[in-house]
């Protein structure tokens, strides 16, 4: 692998949506955080599979923030954020 192809892989992208109320930041390559506007973390959403098995996982966290709950699997970004609202 060329360190183009390694740079690219490793790039932190933009949530593809915006959704009103949310505010969805890049945490990692693929899985982005979730806050309220005021800035209480109410979660992550991570990017699973490619192409046509392209799928959004969202997990809530637990009061404390040290343990989350899976909430379901979605085919659109937009639908795994607005479990959140």
């Amino acid at each position: 692998m060329s360190a183009i192809a390694t740079n690219a892989s490793r790039t932190r992208e933009p949530f593809p949506d915006v959704v009103p109320g949310l505010q969805i930041s890049p945490a990692a390559p693929g899985l982005w955080r979730v806050t309220r506007p005021q800035g209480a973390v109410l979660g992550h959403i991570e990017q699973r599979g490619v192409g046509a098995e392209l799928r959004f996982g969202a997990k809530r966290l637990v009061a404390g923030g040290i343990r989350s709950i899976e909430l379901g699997e979605f085919w659109s970004s937009r639908d795994a954020a607005e479990v959140f609202r």
